[in-house]
């Protein structure tokens, strides 16, 4: 009896735990929602409406289909976002490509400091942010690659390379030799090897890589402040920022548009769930 009364009490305590956690979760989202769809004089109403009494798309409109009433950074935040898909997808399409080549020749070739220079290019990623600010500033400016998406791509390259090749030096070790070496008896060469067994074989890591690649050049804020400053440029967290001013901040606006990039980033990751978890585990286990 007081066992099963014990096992009844711990039960009850993790469903509580899985509940609070959950309300953690998607709570801000939710707030998050009820803001976008609010006006802002109902939004800082006393005490505030956990739904709002008159819900309104105009900020989604605002920013979709802007018009003359709306605000600059309504305007602007389209042409950001489109700036981040194409930073973010071609900085993940890059990234697999010369990741995925690179941690097959750390993984599999044999070279002088091979594992040194593994660590010594995986250090990159560990350097703090502000450190390199000065001499990529520098680099840009002299190169004429200030404010545009150029820009962007070349200094986020130097964090999502080495995010990805080490995710993949991992997953290509987990391999058994014996596939490629059967595969070179037959006459592949290594690139063929790469290309026709390896590859293949290493989808889900090449999928969890390219999506932590993606998320890792959508969430940048830090660089994209500092080397962009007009639209032609900016990014979706930029353009966030600056729909907060120095004397009113236009906070509806600021949540629909961050509902707004939520979507990419979400889809991306509902869609490639089942590819991220087994490529993931699967690096982890056979490693």
């Amino acid at each position: 009896m007081t066992n099963r009364l014990g096992y009844a009490v711990g039960r009850m305590l993790l469903y509580l735990c899985m509940a609070a956690l959950l309300f953690a979760i998607f709570a801000p989202l939710y707030w998050l929602f009820v803001s976008s769809i609010s006006t802002r004089a109902e939004l800082l109403n006393v005490p505030p409406h956990w739904f709002p009494q008159e819900p309104t798309l105009q900020n989604y409109i605002d920013i979709l289909a802007p018009t003359e009433a709306a605000s600059r950074a309504s305007t602007d935040f389209r042409f950001a976002l489109g700036n981040s898909i194409y930073v973010a997808s071609i900085v993940t399409l890059i990234s697999l490509v010369f990741g995925s080549i690179a941690a097959y020749a750390f993984a599999r070739l044999t070279f002088p400091f091979r594992q040194t220079g593994l660590y010594l290019y995986l250090s990159v990623r560990m350097l703090p942010a502000i450190s390199l600010v000065i001499p990529l500033y520098v680099i840009l400016r002299d190169a004429s690659l200030l404010n545009s998406t150029t820009a962007l791509i070349l200094v986020y390259l130097s964090f999502t390379l080495p995010f990805v090749i080490y995710i993949m030096v991992t997953f290509f070790e987990s391999i058994p030799r014996e596939l490629e070496d059967a595969a070179r008896v037959d006459g592949c060469s290594r690139f063929g090897v790469l290309w026709r067994i390896i590859l293949p074989i290493s989808a889900p890591g090449l999928v969890a890589a390219g999506v932590f690649a993606f998320l890792l050049s959508w969430d940048e804020f830090f660089y994209a402040l500092l080397f962009t400053s007009t639209p032609i440029a900016k990014t979706v967290p930029v353009a966030l920022a600056e729909f907060t001013g120095r004397n009113a901040a236009d906070y509806p606006a600021q949540s629909a548009a961050a509902m707004l990039a939520l979507i990419p980033p979400v889809l991306l990751v509902l869609i490639f769930q089942r590819f991220i978890v087994s490529g993931l585990t699967s690096g982890a286990v056979k490693g």
